[in-house]
């Protein structure tokens, strides 16, 4: 599995003039193709009467799932530039669309494969980026009277508490980069005088 991975922090649009044509990039996260997919379906409805309403998108942290359209743009000058913007700029779980208004002037190829790629990485600049980093989930099962003082001290240390959940005994839920584990289990028996008990889980990527 990846260390990391960037992806787009917020669902956004950025627009730009090339020519007096309009070009209008929707940029969102998506955790699956079929939101990709949903999404691209949702801006071609918000823009009906637009000349082109091109995509891209990367799914997966090893961007196993790449996908692109010229939407009737020439072959190779939208949606394969709008992708490589994804791709060269490592972003994953992202899905782009470029909407055209044609303006009258032709861009000639060179001019589309600027002009898409281009948007892409303008936008990407303009609603920012987020890192996420691979985490080994783990549970933390501690007495009520240490739970408090422990959960502070977690935050205080930086680490990524995910739930805790209140019973007979307190579950702490938590995010562990995989090299931490071994030293994370003698600062918790330290910190808790042995009481706490510490089970590992799957894993998932969390903001870095």
């Amino acid at each position: 599995m990846q260390e990391q991975y960037r992806t787009v922090a917020r669902a956004g649009v950025h627009e730009t003039e090339i020519n007096r044509s309009r070009f209008i990039c929707a940029l969102a996260p998506a955790a699956t193709e079929q939101e990709a997919q949903d999404f691209v379906a949702g801006i071609r409805k918000e823009h009906p009467t637009a000349t082109h309403n091109c995509f891209a998108y990367v799914i997966g942290a090893d961007a196993s799932v790449q996908k692109a359209s010229d939407d009737g743009e020439p072959g190779g000058t939208a949606g394969v530039p709008m992708l490589q913007m994804l791709t060269r700029r490592e972003m994953r779980y992202v899905v782009a669309v470029v909407t055209r208004y044609y303006g009258g002037v032709k861009l000639g190829a060179g001019g589309l494969i600027r002009a898409y790629g281009g948007v892409v990485g303008e936008a990407l600049d303009a609603l920012g980026t987020i890192t996420r980093r691979r985490y080994r989930l783990a549970t933390i099962t501690v007495g009520h009277q240490r739970a408090g003082k422990l959960e502070n001290d977690l935050r205080a240390t930086g680490r990524t508490v995910r739930e805790v959940r209140y019973a007979e005994a307190v579950v702490i839920e938590i995010g562990l980069p995989d090299a931490d584990v071994e030293a994370f289990r003698g600062w918790l028996a330290d910190a808790t005088a042995g009481e706490a008990v510490l089970a590992l889980g799957g894993e998932a990527y969390g903001d870095a």
